[in-house]
């Protein structure tokens, strides 16, 4: 039953966004849907020879997107940030560098430039 849902939802979300991120709850209140959206743990193409684990998240980015049947609709999304278990350093994806690939298309890359603003 959970992948209706989220079949359901990938429809109203921009085009590619659950290849990334995680749908982990949907809100709704008298004002609108808050849809809660979390990095999956994919490590970044780039960064797949480093030893890597999960670092927790950035702060939650709230976007207000297209409304829903007249209703507004608030994306909450969480970045994930990975540690380099050698140096220390903390990574995150980078997603300039995917945009300009063919793995996502302009309207998930013009959604994912207002969330990093």
């Amino acid at each position: 039953m959970k992948d209706q849902y989220v079949s359901l939802a990938a429809l109203m979300l921009p085009e590619g966004i659950l290849d990334f991120f995680e749908l982990t709850s949907v809100g709704k209140d008298d004002e609108g849907f808050c849809i809660q959206l979390e990095e999956k743990n994919i490590v970044p193409m780039e960064h797949r020879s480093r030893t890597l684990h999960a670092k927790g998240f950035h702060p939650e980015a709230r976007v207000t997107d297209f409304p829903l049947r007249g209703k507004r609709v608030i994306l909450c999304i969480k970045r994930r940030r990975w540690e380099d278990m050698d140096t220390g350093e903390i990574i995150q994806r980078d997603w300039q560098l995917l945009s300009t690939g063919t793995r996502i298309t302009n309207e998930f890359a013009l959604f994912l430039k207002g969330v990093l603003r």
